[in-house]
C-alpha cells in the first residue's frame, strides 16, 4: 500500500514557476515507477510526467516537453515536478501517481493522490 500526498501547487502569473512535492508513505516507494497528471475542469485527466523507480528514465507529455522536469529523491519517498514557464492552459488539478512500471496511461496507476491546484493567471 503506498499513499500519496501532493504540494506546492498555488496561483502563479504566466512564465512563473512552481515546484510541486509528492510525499509518499510507505518503505516500497523506491520500487515504483511515478507519474504526474492533470485534470482540467470539463476535461479527461492527462499524462504530465512519468520517471522510473531508479530515476534514471524519464517521459514527457509533448504539451510540457522542455518546461517541466520531473525528478525523485527515494531517501526522502517524495517525487517533484519541477514546472517553468507556465502558461494558462497549464491550470488545473495535478495528480501523482504510482505504479510497478513507467507508464503514460492512468488507468494502469495502481495509487493515486488527492490532487493540488495549479492556476496561471493570464
Amino acid at each position: 500500500q503506498v499513499q500519496l500526498v501532493e504540494s506546492g501547487g498555488g496561483l502563479v502569473q504566466a512564465g512563473g514557476s512552481l515546484r510541486l512535492s509528492c510525499a509518499a508513505s510507505g518503505r516500497t516507494f523506491s520500487t515504483y515507477a511515478m507519474g504526474w497528471f492533470r485534470q482540467a475542469p470539463g476535461k479527461e485527466r492527462e499524462f504530465v510526467a512519468a520517471i522510473s523507480w531508479s530515476g534514471r528514465d524519464t517521459a514527457y507529455s509533448d504539451s510540457v516537453k522542455g518546461r517541466f522536469t520531473i525528478s525523485r529523491d527515494n531517501a526522502l519517498n517524495t517525487v517533484y515536478l519541477q514546472m517553468n514557464s507556465l502558461k494558462p492552459e497549464d491550470t488545473a488539478v495535478y495528480y501523482c501517481a504510482a505504479d510497478p512500471v513507467v507508464t503514460i496511461r492512468a488507468s494502469e496507476y495502481d495509487y493515486w493522490g488527492q490532487g493540488t491546484q495549479v492556476t496561471v493567471s493570464s
